[in-house]
């Protein structure tokens, strides 16, 4: 539906409140005014009901690209954790090519002492740097485990992704067409509801507006259906029901907050629908 400027002095503005200052009001001035009311509210039901077709399909459009998004995020880190492991292993196969030159070097020395402090002291050189390698090994072997495990859960979540990235296209497509069969019907309207908001004083568009944010259906404005509101669907008394029928005033359901409107208004935009009523059987006289 077509936006309107929201005046924040104007948010806390009901039909109600409306009702009590416009009591005053020129009666064919106030037909008009709730005559376009009822017709601005036909337009943007009209429009509601082509966002219905879409049903679900935005938000799970919508969900989808977190949901992938979500899905990426993760595949970057495993990928991190990844590269971060290979270069634990190379630095710890690095680690062990180290200690391999180191246990050569010390066994040449170990050769050529004079005593046996000597040797004892590069023997025990040789033990650590052994030690150290072992170590190293086992730990470049943990490493290439982890690897393993992390490769396996990045195709995982590869596949994942395209599976998601699939359904996401889909979805796509699908509210993609939708739209496009209904964009120009939806511009249309939207200028007529703009138009028809351009002629209601902004007190008014402004209880329009809230009601309409308030009610599930979104119906702000709503006919007298069998003398009841065509809105919540209680009974309304019947004077009010005149009031109503008059036009002369605002009159406003006491249950819902809906403002009602004649039924005759319906008949006047839908004549077609009023000449396919059956006619009414009367009663044979005995």
């Amino acid at each position: 539906m077509a936006t309107t400027k929201k005046n924040p002095a104007l948010s806390g503005e009901t039909f109600t409140s409306l009702q009590i200052s416009t009591k005053n009001a020129d009666a064919l001035e106030m037909e008009k005014k709730l005559h376009l009311l009822y017709k601005l509210q036909q337009t943007d039901s009209k429009i509601d009901s082509i966002y219905l077709l879409r049903g679900e399909l935005p938000l799970e459009v919508r969900d989808l690209e977190d949901e992938v998004a979500g899905l990426k995020t993760k595949q970057a880190a495993i990928q991190k954790d990844i590269k971060d492991i290979e270069n634990f292993i190379t630095a710890k196969k690095n680690e062990i090519e180290e200690c391999r030159l180191a246990i050569k070097r010390y066994e040449q020395q170990r050769n050529n002492v004079r005593n046996n402090r000597e040797f004892e002291s590069i023997s025990k050189e040789i033990e650590f740097q052994q030690l150290e390698s072992q170590l190293a090994e086992k730990k470049a072997n943990d490493g290439t485990k982890n690897l393993v495990t992390k490769k396996e859960e990045l195709g995982l979540i590869g596949e994942e992704i395209k599976g998601r990235e699939a359904d996401l296209e889909a979805k796509r497509k699908e509210l993609e067409n939708i739209e496009k069969e209904t964009e120009k019907e939806v511009e249309k309207l939207q200028e007529e509801s703009k138009g028809y908001q351009d002629q209601i004083d902004a007190r008014m568009l402004a209880a329009y507006n809230k009601v309409r944010t308030n009610v599930r259906n979104k119906m702000a404005v709503v006919t007298v259906v069998r003398g009841a509101c065509g809105g919540c669907f209680n009974k309304i008394p019947p004077q009010r029901e005149i009031d109503i029928d008059e036009s002369r005033k605002i009159v406003v359901c006491e249950y819902c907050g809906r403002i009602l409107v004649s039924s005759r208004f319906a008949e006047e935009e839908n004549p077609q629908a009023e000449e396919a009523k059956p006619a009414k059987k009367t009663a044979k006289k005995k």
